[in-house]
C-alpha cells in the first residue's frame, strides 16, 4: 500500500514561515541527512530553516555536517518558528533543545514505534510510518508530495541516511523491494552511492584499528553464545577519541559469530554515566531491550545512554536479555 504523507503535514510546511528542524542527541546518518535535506528544501520554498542539534556528532561520517547545526536554541531562533522533529518523538530525544521548543507548533516526522509522541500530538502533524527504512524516505516522500523533485545534493543526503539505516542494505530482506525502489530513485536524482559509501566506510584512522582489536579481545559469551557483550572504557575514550570509534565494523565482526543473535557494546562516556548500543540478527527485539534503560530504536538497532558504570549496568543488561536468550 503506498504510503500517503498527512495533509495536516504539509498544510503545516506551507502557512508556516520559519522551522527549527530538530533530530535527537548523538545524531546519526538518517537524523543528520533527513535534517539538512528538509532544510534546503524548506530554503528553496521561500522559507527560514534552522537545523539544531543537542549532538555530539561522534561519528567520523558526520564530523564535516556538525558546523551547519547550532546546538543552543534562544529566544532569537524561538520566535515566530514552528518545529519540525524528526528521527524521534520523545522530547527528551532531543537533549537540551526539548526545553527551548516547549510549547512551538510542532510536527513529527518518525519511522519509530516505541516511546510517547509529542505532547500536542493530538493536534500536532504527525508522519509516522514504523515499516519505513529510513526516515529520510519519508521526506523524500514528503517532498515529492510538495510538488519538487530533490536536488543532487538533497539526494545525497537522503541516500546517506537510507544507507545508515539499512547497514549499506545488509539489513533489508526478500520484504524490501520498496526500500530498493526508493534508493533507485534517489540514484536517479543524483545520488552517488560509491561517494556515500566511501563517506560512512572509509577514512578511518589507525587508532579506530587499535580500538577495535580491544573491544574485539574483549568481547565475551552469553546464553550460549547468543550474546555477546563487550565495552570501552572511560580512559579508552579519553584515550582513542570520538574519532576512534568505528561501532558499524565492530558490530559488523561480532554479528558474524556463529550462533550469535545479539550484541550490546557499553561505553563509559563519563564517569557517571554510559551509552549502551545493541543490535540483533533477526528475532530478539533489542528496542524493547533498550526502552527497559529509557532508550529506544528499531528492532535490530537500538540503544540508550544510563546512569551508572560498565560494572553496574552490565548484569541489569544481562538480565534484560534473560527471557529472550536464555
Amino acid at each position: 500500500m503506498a504510503v500517503v504523507v498527512p495533509r495536516e503535514l504539509l498544510d503545516f510546511i506551507k502557512s508556516g514561515d520559519k522551522f527549527l528542524v530538530v533530530g535527537h542527541k548523538e545524531p546519526d546518518g538518517d537524523c543528520v541527512g533527513s535534517q539538512l535535506a528538509l532544510c534546503s528544501v524548506l530554503r528553496r520554498l521561500g522559507k527560514q530553516a534552522i537545523p539544531c542539534s543537542a549532538g555530539p556528532f561522534k561519528r567520523s561520517e558526520l564530523k564535516s555536517y556538525a558546523e551547519c547545526f547550532i546546538s543552543v536554541v534562544g529566544e532569537a531562533e524561538r520566535k515566530g518558528a514552528a518545529v519540525i522533529v524528526l528521527d524521534c518523538s520523545m522530547p527528551s530525544r532531543t537533549g537540551n533543545i526539548a526545553s527551548a521548543i516547549e510549547g512551538l507548533p510542532i510536527a513529527v516526522i518518525d519511522h519509530h514505534v516505541a516511546g510517547q509522541h509529542t505532547p500536542n500530538a493530538a493536534t500536532a502533524p504527525v508522519f509516522l510510518d514504523p515499516l519505513a527504512p529510513s526516515v529520510t524516505v519519508l521526506c523524500l516522500l514528503l517532498i515529492e508530495a510538495l510538488g519538487i523533485e530533490p536536488t543532487a545534493e538533497e539526494a545525497e543526503l537522503l541516500f546517506f541516511g537510507l544507507c545508515t539505516d539499512t547497514g549499506f542494505f545488509r539489513h533489508t530482506d526478500e520484504q524490501s523491494a520498496t526500500t530498493f525502489e526508493y534508493a533507485a530513485r534517489l540514484i536517479r536524482y543524483g545520488a552517488n552511492p560509491k561517494k556515500i559509501y566511501n563517506l560512512i566506510y572509509g577514512g578511518k584512522n589507525l587508532a579506530s584499528r587499535y580500538l577495535l582489536a580491544i573491544q574485539l579481545r574483549r568481547a565475551r559469551p552469553y546464553f550460549d553464545g547468543k550474546l555477546l557483550l563487550t565495552s570501552e572504557s572511560y580512559e579508552e575514550t579519553q584515550q582513542f577519541g570520538l574519532e576512534g570509534r568505528d561501532s558499524d565494523s565492530l558490530y559488523q565482526l561480532l554479528q558474524g559469530v556463529a550462533g550469535v543473535e545479539a550484541i550490546v557494546i557499553i561505553r563509559q562516556e563519563t564517569p557517571e554515566t554510559c551509552t549502551i548500543g545493541l543490535r540483533s540478527r533477526d528475532w530478539v527485539d533489542v528496542a524493547a531491550i533498550a526502552a527497559r534503560f529509557g532508550g529506544g530504536g528499531h528492532k535490530n538497532a537500538a540503544g540508550a545512554s544510563a546512569s551508572g558504570t560498565i560494572e553496574e549496568l552490565q548484569p541489569q543488561i544481562l538480565a534484560a536479555f534473560a527471557d529472550a536468550l536464555s
